[in-house]
């Protein structure tokens, strides 16, 4: 799909479907009156009737319509524009575009998205993802992306870009949309080195023989069920060469089963998406490279399958991490810490400024939360507060939870230094938080459970069933 990027709309030039988002204002919006003035009062007389919603991400489909060089008229709702953000502005333009997809075209013209800078690289990143679906593998595709996709807005550096924000995102996606059969470690290993080959980014893989040379005995214990070997990436992106890294780390379990503490069927069907950490982490270093941000950034990611067999963990195994802790398995579907534990103790080696981590690691978060919130813990309230600036001004959506010390006494050992679990189901995300805080000995960290909101478990208006790319966009405008 080309994009075209313009600040000037053409009312003369032909598109199969236009795309004009509409408010709650919209008899006092100069472009509105613009576009009904071509339709001689034709549009005028469908928003009078109610015949159109103007409520955020409902869509009305006209066709033929009178006066416009389109096939297609599609309006947008955004609702009040005093209270569409960021956010708000990501979602309609998804909404539009998923809305066009649904038959191939030549061309596709979005207008009137965005109010400045901000939400209109918002709205142009929430399109391109729009177009993008789940059916990577399907013969007939349910979404079609057009040929051209036509822009108007304003001729900013931030709307610039957006295309390449967009890119990340994408292929984040599908690598979390990929099946287990095909996006195992060792061909989520390939699929990385290839989407950074002719990127500014150095990569280091850790075979399964280096691994045991590192004592990553926890990563490796999560591995010994699965006859796939267990990888570990580092990625190395040197941004202008001043100051300490950024560490990033993102939980890759390319499939989870549960080990012994095995999944229901219903909760082991999303499990091909229990490496969207991994994936985030790609997707950032990917954006940094790709934008030229200035902050040098250390990205590492675990890659290994959770499965059931004569070799895998058992309860009440007693596993040496790489910071030389033990820990005592209590539950084998707490696997996600325990690839973190030597991912965090590998960060450390790197004299990182902070560590930001994302896993999508307790079903408790999303019990917290729901399914479109990210939970944010860490020990660094500074730390916090920059991201929930960066998250707000992207329009996504991190709340913190606690971090009181008390939760850490349902975490020691009998046997060995830690287990993997508390003492119940209470406060399940925050003590998985405080097992990962073990494991970074003070150095400002901060840990993104994306649980909730990483995959869509059913299709929104604005995007597919599946993987979203969240906090890519919220991380790259911090780390800017």
């Amino acid at each position: 799909m080309a994009l075209e990027l313009t600040t000037q709309w053409d009312p003369t030039k032909p598109t199969d479907t236009l795309v004009l988002a509409v408010s709650n204002e919209w008899a006092n919006s100069k472009l509105w009156k613009s576009v009904d003035q071509l339709t001689q009062g034709w549009l005028e007389k469908l928003f009078v009737s109610e015949e159109v919603s103007t409520k955020p991400n409902k869509v009305t489909s006209l066709l033929l319509p009178p006066g416009l060089v389109c096939k297609q008229l599609i309006l947008v709702g955004v609702g009040e524009l005093s209270i569409c953000d960021a956010g708000g502005w990501y979602r309609a333009g998804g909404t539009g575009a998923k809305a066009a997809a649904t038959k191939g075209r030549e061309s596709v013209t979005f207008l009137g998205f965005g109010v400045d800078e901000a939400t209109e690289q918002a709205a142009l990143i929430g399109a391109l993802n729009g177009f993008q679906g789940q059916d990577i593998l399907r013969k007939e595709k349910v979404l079609l992306p057009p040929k051209v996709l036509r822009w108007i807005g304003s001729e900013t550096s931030e709307l610039s870009k957006s295309p390449l924000i967009a890119e990340c995102m994408i292929e984040m996606r599908r690598l979390v949309n990929l099946p287990p059969n095909i996006l195992d470690p060792i061909a989520m290993t390939r699929e990385a080195t290839e989407l950074c080959k002719d990127l500014p980014i150095e990569i280091e893989v850790w075979d399964e023989q280096r691994l045991r040379a590192e004592r990553c005995g926890s990563l490796l214990a999560v591995a010994e069920g699965s006859f796939k070997a267990p990888r570990l990436m580092i990625f190395r992106y040197r941004g202008n060469g001043q100051g300490d890294p950024v560490a990033l780390v993102g939980k890759g379990v390319t499939f989870d089963s549960g080990g012994l503490s095995i999944k229901p069927t219903d909760s082991m069907m999303t499990m091909k998406a229990d490496m969207a950490g991994a994936a985030t982490v790609l997707a950032v270093v990917m954006g940094a490279a790709k934008l030229k941000i200035d902050q040098p950034l250390i990205g590492i990611i675990g890659l290994v399958e959770n499965m059931i067999s004569g070799n895998c963990m058992k309860l009440g195994d007693v596993i040496r991490s790489r910071s030389g802790k033990t820990i005592e398995m209590h539950n084998t579907d707490a696997e996600g810490r325990m690839v973190l534990a030597d991912l965090l103790n590998v960060a450390l080696e790197h004299k990182p400024k902070c560590i930001v981590d994302y896993a999508t690691l307790t079903g408790a978060c999303v019990v917290a939360l729901g399914t479109e919130i990210t939970g944010m813990m860490g020990n660094d309230e500074s730390l916090e507060s920059e991201f929930r600036k960066s998250a707000g001004r992207v329009g996504e959506w991190v709340w913190p939870l606690p971090m009181h010390s008390h939760f850490s006494e349902q975490l020691v050992g009998k046997i060995g230094d830690l287990k993997n679990m508390g003492d119940g189901r209470w406060g399940g995300a925050t003590i998985a938080a405080k097992f990962l805080e073990e494991f970074v000995e003070g150095t400002p960290w901060l840990h993104l459970d994306i649980a909730g909101p990483a995959y869509l478990e059913s299709a929104k208006p604005w995007q597919d069933i599946g993987a979203t790319g969240s906090m890519v966009r919220t991380t790259l405008d911090w780390l800017s």
